[in-house]
């Protein structure tokens, strides 16, 4: 390896206590950096704050700015570390290249464009651009997308996207990933060839086209490429388990000339394998590098002792990682609870008044986050704290009645119960192949003439050949919906029919999005009155909102997916819906080592908590046909004395989550009596917490001394 000599331009006192304000981890990473060196940066364990002052040391060591390359993931982590190396120093170390991995590859790219055949003045493309050059593309090649299985362009640009930056050809990644295009894949690959050649005639580039050039560059133009690895003495890498193929391909190149290479990553949070992130680049790192360092910080400043028990012993379940444990330097507060519940309304309600519970005990709204392993999962807990006027903020997409396919299944209950909803008409003619906005407005007017959906199922409207054809394919759906009267059934022949294509075609989520509304169809079985559901449904647009009475974010609970939590901490956390088939997601099973991976989300989301934890799952779904549900495989790894178990004994009824009547509160009681919480198995050495009926602890069972059955009595 060959020797760095670090020109000590301020003599040998350094103006930063590097030793006094480190621990003894992360001051042998900042000291010993040299070469290529693998940080396994455990959850909370001060990553971000190792990282810079590395880069501090290395610029009051006499490194220059300009040759030290500091690559992040997000603008955010690049800003927050170099304001920190700055506030560190005393002054902005002008010349630093610090920024994202496309931000760094479009300053590249700004100055050696023409080697690769672009101007400097190149375009870049966002994705609603690129979806815009791929409708063109398919345009130019004649393809008739009347058939609703044809992928639009959003779901075509995922799929582009996911082959180039996988290193896979379109044809590996349709007949893995979206088989029931499988037929398409010579006119995927056609199009795709298509916008290739566009973008070059438009001199643009989209946001993956940045790395690839970038690569291009360096392969096709050796000169170049060892003039950058030459400038970039030091190249350090944050979130390096986060990396594609092509990420990593690029570093080993920029450093390849010094060998001065940091990466600081954790393979047990590696979970980005579906936006083509390689957890091999960060496992075989000491394979690829001969004389590698690998450093570990595992002091975690985060979490509680019993917080991290349990995530120590769920991820050592991985085979494939590196075996480290994190130790707290906190004090103990409780364990985490593990709280089965009967219904996921009864999730609900306990989560809701937990939170409750909490905030009157001093733990702010914004302390405290509820985590889930996909966006459907929080339909039910959305509703109760709608109920209790409890104002909490989505990560991870839109809150429920935001989100677009569940408008277009109200849209069409709406047209059901108002056959002259004009606006409801709109949205579902709009959903069908052929018919646009004049054309549907034309058939509206036709529509005006009749009173009820079953005549309107009957006629055949005119606007063309092809807006009669999208009519066609409606009416069976709007006869089935004229005949049916239950709520949830109407919801579920929506579901059955052509709009689950659409949804397919459309999307490249629409397993989610199907999800989301079988969920929808499980709350409407409280219901059989359709307009009072839709009445009920359409009230929930002012809950849910910081009103003039609270103080923005401060007064705001946090719901998270895992994956849009990861980065993230808070003094509460709640982890739900932990049943099997949802978290771990049933389609893991199929995917190669996709159990491991659904762990390190479990492992992610435990660690996100401070202080309190709760574990919650319902043993039952639905009301129609009761389907009882095993606790998520997770839980069942881990030592019952680790945990503290509750007992919710009944559920609070409830016919309709608003009443109207009621002055806007809803029906039922607004408690469970102490009588409803009790031991999960009726032994009196079980770790069992009992609750009165504001959720206040009366009295606490000891855990015990040696593990036993999971819940074995349920």
């Amino acid at each position: 390896m060959k020797e760095i000599i670090l020109k000590d331009t301020v003599g040998s006192a350094l103006k930063i206590d590097y030793k006094g304000e480190l621990n003894e981890e992360q001051f042998a990473v900042v000291e010993n950096g040299d070469g290529a060196c693998l940080v396994l940066a455990g959850a909370g364990s001060g990553k971000t704050r190792t990282v810079t002052y590395r880069v501090a040391y290395l610029l009051e060591r006499g490194v220059l700015p300009q040759n030290i390359l500091l690559l992040t993931f997000t603008n955010k982590a690049s800003k927050e570390m170099l304001s920190r190396v700055e506030s560190l120093l005393g002054y902005f170390p002008k010349g630093l290249w610090g920024g994202t991995f496309h931000s760094i590859a479009n300053r590249v790219l700004r100055m050696y464009a023409d080697a690769i055949g672009y101007t400097q003045n190149f375009t870049i493309l966002d994705s609603e651009d690129s979806e815009a050059l791929i409708k063109a593309c398919i345009k130019e090649l004649n393809v008739d997308t009347s058939e609703r299985r044809f992928p639009s362009a959003s779901k075509l640009n995922s799929i582009l996207s996911y082959a180039r930056n996988a290193g896979r050809s379109i044809k590996e990644v349709v007949a893995q990933k979206h088989d029931h295009f499988y037929e398409l894949i010579p006119i995927i690959e056609r199009i795709g060839e298509v916008y290739e050649t566009r973008k070059r005639q438009a001199d643009a580039m989209d946001f993956d086209d940045l790395l690839i050039r970038l690569r291009d560059l360096l392969v096709q133009n050796p000169i170049v490429c060892d003039r950058l690895a030459t400038q970039f003495e030091y190249v350090l890498v944050d979130e390096y388990q986060d990396t594609n193929i092509l990420q990593a391909q690029l570093i080993a190149m920029l450093a390849g000339v010094h060998k001065n290479i940091l990466v600081v990553g954790d393979d047990a949070q590696s979970i980005y394998s579906f936006r083509a992130a390689e957890i091999k680049n960060i496992l075989s790192f000491p394979d690829q590098y001969n004389q590698s360092q690998t450093f570990r910080l595992t002091t975690n400043y985060r979490s509680s002792p019993e917080i991290l028990s349990i995530a120590n012993a769920s991820i050592h379940n991985n085979k494939n990682q590196f075996k480290k444990d994190l130790v707290s330097i906190r004090t103990s507060v409780e364990k985490p609870q593990l709280v089965p519940t009967q219904t996921a309304m009864q999730e609900a309600q306990f989560i809701s008044q937990q939170i409750i519970t909490l905030r009157d005990a001093g733990t702010p709204l914004r302390e405290m986050a509820v985590l889930f392993r996909a966006a459907f999962h929080s339909q039910a807990l959305e509703f109760e704290l709608m109920r209790r006027d409890i104002a909490y903020e989505y990560r991870g997409g839109l809150k429920f009645f935001e989100r677009a396919h569940v408008k277009d299944v109200i849209a069409h209950l709406r047209v059901k119960t108002n056959p002259k909803d004009e606006v409801a008409w709109m949205r579902v003619l709009g959903l069908q192949t052929g018919i646009g906005l004049v054309t549907a407005q034309k058939m509206i007017t036709q529509i005006r003439g009749y009173e009820t959906l079953s005549e309107i199922a009957e006629q055949n409207l005119s606007g063309g050949a092809k807006a009669s054809a999208g009519w066609n394919a409606l009416k069976p759906t709007l006869k089935k919906l004229a005949i049916e009267l239950s709520p949830a059934k109407l919801i579920r022949t929506v579901i059955a029919s052509d709009y689950r294509n659409y949804l397919e075609a459309e999307y490249p989520d629409f397993m989610d999005r199907l999800e989301d509304m079988e969920q929808f169809a499980l709350f409407a079985e409280g219901y059989q009155d359709l307009t009072s559901f839709l009445t009920d449904v359409s009230l929930t647009s002012d809950y849910g909102v910081v009103g003039e009475e609270t103080h923005g974010d401060e007064e705001r609970l946090i719901l998270s997916t895992i994956h849009q939590a990861k980065g993230l901490e808070w003094d509460a956390v709640f982890i739900m819906n932990l049943v099997d088939g949802k978290f771990p997601n049933g389609k893991a099973l199929e995917e190669r080592d996709g159990i491991e991976e659904e762990r390190r989300l479990f492992y992610v989301a435990t660690t996100r908590a401070r202080k309190y934890l709760y574990y919650t799952y319902p043993l039952t779904s639905g009301s129609e046909s009761l389907l009882f549900s095993q606790p998520s495989m997770f839980l069942q790894e881990l030592d019952p004395a680790m945990m503290e178990e509750v007992r919710l004994k009944s559920e609070r009824p409830s016919t309709s989550f608003y009443n109207k009547e009621k002055g806007g509160s809803y029906g039922g009681p607004s408690s469970w009596d102490s009588s409803d919480w009790e031991s999960l198995s009726g032994d009196d050495d079980a770790p069992t917490i009992v609750l009165d009926n504001m959720g206040e602890e009366v009295k606490k069972k000891p855990s015990p001394k040696s593990s036993g059955s999971f819940l074995r009595d349920v």
